[in-house]
């Protein structure tokens, strides 16, 4: 069996208590603001290198369920979404001292986040499911997967089906597609962000996200020629 990278000894115990931890308490048990401007983050992870674990917390509480939600789309296993999670932001924690503010903070997280998905997905262990909702969806309402300006299909379509229709999509796509993909439609980052996350020019991170998309119309049109006569007899 292969050894986990975290285990519960390596976690602060602020980290730890926050799944557990209301938001309305979390300034009195931290001692921190919760609303904090995302641009400012950088500068509370310096704090986390100067060995803030107060300020560790405050990042794990913001971007928990976005990590989560990001690696549930490479394995399509919430338990294991969750324990690739706790091992970023371990990984996060441990290598804190070599953090530089050089790009916003968040694009830093999902560069550590990719790269350990990626080589999560390369074991050959997982394939993302056809699961309609992650966890942090289940919460959020669902995702918005395609913008305004992309050409949709019939709005009649049911947004669990759709969801259906990308998590199907999400199978069928490379690795590097899959993750420009989740990073713009689902955490609406930049493709500047995007490119930095994954190493890659901005020309080539639109060329991933173009396919993507292209990807998920194709289901989902799928999906609406295979339910339409059934919908107009009804």
């Amino acid at each position: 069996m292969r050894e986990r990278v975290a285990t519960p000894k390596t976690v602060p115990a602020a980290h730890r208590r926050l799944q557990s931890t209301p938001s309305r308490n979390f300034r009195k048990t931290t001692g921190l603001e919760l609303g904090v401007d995302e641009d400012s983050d950088a500068q509370v992870m310096l704090r986390v290198a100067a060995g803030d674990r107060k300020a560790f917390a405050l990042l794990f509480d913001r971007y928990h369920a976005s990590v989560a939600r990001f690696a549930f789309r490479f394995v399509g296993d919430r338990a294991r979404a969750e324990e690739l999670t706790q091992d970023i932001f371990v990984k996060l924690y441990r290598n804190a001292k070599a953090y530089k503010p050089t790009a916003q903070f968040k694009t830093f997280l999902f560069r550590v986040a990719t790269n350990h998905c990626l080589n999560e997905v390369r074991r050959g262990e997982y394939r993302v499911a056809h699961t309609p909702t992650s966890p942090a969806d289940e919460n959020d309402g669902g995702v918005d997967v395609m913008d305004a300006q992309a050409e949709r299909p019939d709005e009649a379509v049911a947004g669990r089906e759709l969801e259906r229709a990308v998590g199907e999509a999400l199978q069928g796509m490379s690795e590097r597609e899959r993750a420009a993909f989740t990073m713009c439609r689902f955490e609406g980052m930049a493709y500047r962000d995007i490119a930095t996350a994954l190493e890659a020019s901005e020309a080539a991170v639109k060329s991933l996200i173009h396919r993507a998309t292209l990807a998920v119309a194709r289901k989902v049109e799928a999906l609406q020629a295979g339910i339409g006569p059934e919908r107009s007899r009804a």
